[in-house]
C-alpha cells in the first residue's frame, strides 16, 4: 500500500531489493495543481526534482515525470543505500511522504570444513559449514543423503560492517560403515536467493574391516554329492584374498577341496569332511571371520529310517487285535459259565422224581433254594 492519503498529498511505497538489484521508487499525487515532486535520499540530498537530477549518481535515473507521478531507479543497490527515502510535494507547507528501502544481503556459498579421508570407523567427525555476508542472517540446515539430520549446533555473529552476518553449523557424529559413501550436504536458506538454496556437499569415506559371511549351495550335503561354499566378505579397503581352513588348521585334502577366490569347493563327500569350515578376511584396518559346521549325511540310513516307522504302526495294531480277540473269549466263558449253572439249579431234585408231576414239583422247590441262596450269598 502507498503510504499517505488520497487527495494532494505524495503517496509512497517500501520497497525490498536484493544487493546488487534495482530498486525502484515511487511518488504519486491524486490531485495536484501544477505543484513539483521532489526525492530525497537518507543524507537528505535531493535526487530528483520534478524531471531535473540534481545528485550525479550514474546509477539513479529517471523513469516517469509528471503532475502525478515521480519515479526514479536506483541500479547496483548497496547495502549503504539502505534507508528512508522521501518523496516532497511543494505545497504550503510542504508536504511529504517516507518510503523505506531494505537491502537484502546475499550469502556467500557456503563451505564445509573438518574433513578429513578416509575416516576410520568409530572415529569422531566434525563437519562445519560456513557462509557469510547474509541480512538478515542466513539460516543452515544439513542432510545426510536427503535426509535432514537435526541435532546439529549453529552459531550467528555481525560482520565488520554491521549490517551482515557470518553464520555457521556444526555437524557432530560418530563414523559408522554404514555412511561410507553417502552423501553430507550443507543447505543455506535466504529470503534473497528466492526460493534457491546455495548448497556444499562432501561425500564421506570411511574405513572399516571386513564383514564376513558362508554362503553353502547345499543344504542337506550327502555322501557322494557336491558343495561350494562361497566366502563373501566386504570392508574398505577391499579385503585380501580370504583364507580358508578346517578345524583350526589347514584343508587336509587339497585335490578334493578346491580353492578358488572365494570360493571352497568339496567333491565326493564322506563323513571325513565332517568338521568346522573356517573364513577368514583382513584388510590395513583389521581381520575378521566366521564358520560354517559341514555335516555329511548317509543317504542309506535316512532310506532306512522310514522302516521302524512302518514297524511300530504294525506292532500297534497287533497289540489292539489281541486285545480285542481276548476281550471276546474272557466274555464268551464267562456267559457259558453263567447258562450252565442255571441248568444245573433247574435239574435238581428232578433226577430221583418217580413221575413228571413229582420232578416238576421238585424242580420248582430247587428254584426257590436257588433263589434263596442267591439271596444269601448277596
Amino acid at each position: 500500500m502507498f503510504a499517505g492519503s488520497q487527495g494532494q498529498f505524495p503517496l509512497t511505497q517500501n520497497v525490498t531489493v536484493v544487493e546488487g538489484g534495482t530498486a525502484n521508487l515511487t511518488c504519486r499525487v491524486d490531485q495536484n495543481d501544477n505543484t513539483s515532486l521532489q526525492w530525497s535520499n537518507p543524507a537528505q540530498q535531493t535526487l530528483y526534482f520534478d524531471d531535473k537530477k540534481a545528485l550525479r549518481d550514474n546509477r539513479i535515473e529517471l523513469v516517469r515525470a509528471s503532475w502525478h507521478e515521480l519515479s526514479i531507479s536506483v541500479s547496483d543497490v548497496s547495502l549503504s543505500d539502505e534507508g528512508q527515502y522521501t518523496c516532497s510535494l511543494f505545497t504550503m507547507p510542504v508536504k511529504t511522504s517516507k518510503a523505506f528501502l531494505t537491502v537484502l544481503g546475499v550469502p556467500e556459498k557456503p563451505q564445509i570444513t573438518g574433513f578429513t579421508s578416509p575416516v576410520m570407523e568409530g572415529e569422531r567427525m566434525q563437519l562445519t559449514c560456513k557462509t557469510s555476508g547474509s541480512k538478515p542472517a542466513a539460516d543452515i540446515r544439513w542432510f545426510k543423503n536427503d535426509k535432514e539430520v537435526k541435532d546439529v549446533k549453529y552459531l550467528k555473529e555481525e560482520d565488520a560492517n554491521r549490517k551482515t552476518f557470518t553464520v555457521s553449523s556444526t555437524l557432530d557424529f560418530l563414523a559408522d560403515r554404514n555412511d561410507d559413501g553417502a552423501v553430507v550436504s550443507c543447505r543455506v536458506d535466504h529470503e534473497s536467493l528466492n526460493a534457491t538454496p546455495q548448497i556444499a556437499m562432501q561425500v564421506l569415506e570411511i574405513h572399516y574391516t571386513p564383514l564376513v559371511k558362508i554362503i553353502s549351495s547345499n543344504s542337506w550335503p550327502e555322501e557322494g554329492q557336491s558343495i561350494i561354499l562361497t566366502c563373501e566378505s566386504k570392508g574398505k579397503p577391499v579385503p585380501e584374498p580370504v583364507l580358508w581352513t578346517k578345524d583350526g588348521g589347514e584343508l587336509p585334502d587339497p585335490e578334493r577341496m578346491v580353492v578358488n577366490g572365494r570360493v571352497l569347493s568339496i567333491s565326493f563327500l564322506n563323513k571325513t569332511d565332517n568338521g568346522t569350515y573356517r573364513c577368514e578376511a583382513k584388510n590395513p584396518i583389521g581381520r575378521n571371520s566366521t564358520e560354517y559346521v559341514l555335516i555329511v549325511h548317509d543317504p542309506n540310513a535316512l532310506a532306512g529310517q522310514t522302516g521302524p516307522d512302518h514297524a511300530l504302526i504294525g506292532g500297534i495294531v497287533a497289540v489292539v487285535v489281541f486285545v480285542t480277540l481276548c476281550s471276546i473269549i474272557l466274555l464268551g466263558r464267562y456267559l457259558a459259565r453263567h447258562k450252565g449253572t442255571y441248568l444245573t439249579n433247574e435239574a435238581k431234585g428232578a433226577e430221583d422224581a418217580p413221575d413228571a408231576d413229582t420232578a416238576i414239583i421238585n424242580a420248582e422247590g430247587s428254584q426257590v433254594n436257588a433263589e434263596e441262596k442267591k439271596e444269601y450269598f448277596i
